[in-house]
């Protein structure tokens, strides 16, 4: 969590950036949200600003293991979750967060349950 305000802007503008990258409104994209204990995954389709599927670690019943492997966890249910709406493909927004650990583990849940990043 950033403490002084050169940290907030300093990450404010990180996530900016990574968001910039992205082509809005081709594709719904996967927001990753990182606390210290959970970790949130939601699909948004920035056409209608709309959440359309979205699931946390805090939801799992049976969550076993290291974070990383709670993280790919909830990759795989988002994943099928979002194969219910009939959604196939997502641009992957990894916020201010470095892809690697539980974000890239995440990324990878979602592969694995069928989505195409």
């Amino acid at each position: 969590m950033a403490t002084n305000r050169k940290d907030r802007k300093r990450s404010k503008r990180r996530t900016l950036r990574v968001r910039s990258s992205i082509k809005k409104g081709s594709l719904p994209r996967v927001s990753v949200f990182r606390s210290h204990k959970h970790i949130y995954g939601q699909i948004i389709d920035d056409n209608q600003h709309h959440t359309v599927v979205s699931f946390a670690s805090s939801q799992l019943e049976n969550a076993a293991g290291d974070k990383k492997a709670v993280a790919h966890m909830v990759g795989k249910e988002l994943a099928q979750k979002a194969k219910e709406k009939g959604i196939d493909r997502v641009l992957f927004d990894r916020g201010e967060y470095k892809y690697h650990g539980r974000v890239q583990a995440l990324a990878d849940g979602i592969r694995e349950g069928g989505l195409t990043i």
